[in-house]
């Protein structure tokens, strides 16, 4: 009986310390902060999403949940805690595609595959100033996947969503034109 405790205390906790480092646990944490921009896209609200551009049109055709954030990273400490806790989330369990590390500075995208798939991706970038979250789950072709990384095709859509979620901004007040 003792020994059956143990084995369930022990299950307990490794299952809490997974649930851990995870988008949802992310995602909560941090909505709520100052100055941060979080936006979940609803399954139906996706067809609007693709109407953004044709790699747009075939990576939200098979997309679940979307997700993005905007939150503010102004000091070496908070940019190193983002940086360890999206360390701590892609850890083992995501493949990285590409990354570039410039002292805290972090432009990452890594992927989850099953079989011949690929069922999750996370864009992750931090500048020391703002940093920014992009995720999607669903069922997408890695060649796909692999050449929007390539030619910086995940750059435009958190830019995208803004401006669909929220069209009075103007356009001044973005920092891309």
């Amino acid at each position: 009986m003792f020994n059956k405790t143990i084995l369930l205390l022990i299950l307990v906790l490794l299952a809490s310390c997974g649930s851990y480092n995870s988008i949802d646990t992310f995602y909560n944490a941090h909505k709520n902060d100052n100055q941060v921009t979080a936006i979940r896209v609803p399954k139906f609200m996706l067809t609007l999403i693709s109407g953004v551009s044709p790699e747009m049109q075939a990576l939200v055709g098979n997309t679940n949940d979307l997700r993005f954030m905007r939150f503010p990273s102004g000091t070496p400490a908070k940019t190193q805690f983002l940086n360890s806790q999206m360390n701590g989330i892609t850890g083992n369990s995501f493949i990285e595609v590409y990354r570039k590390n410039d002292e805290l500075k972090r432009n990452v995208v890594s992927i989850r595959e099953k079989r011949n798939s690929v069922r999750e991706i996370l864009i992750y970038k931090n500048d020391n100033i703002n940093g920014s979250l992009l995720y999607f789950n669903g069922d997408f072709d890695p060649i796909k996947v692999r050449e929007m990384a390539k030619n910086n095709a995940f750059g435009k859509i958190g830019d995208a969503l803004i401006q669909q979620f929220n069209p009075q901004t103007p356009e001044s007040d973005n920092p891309n034109n």
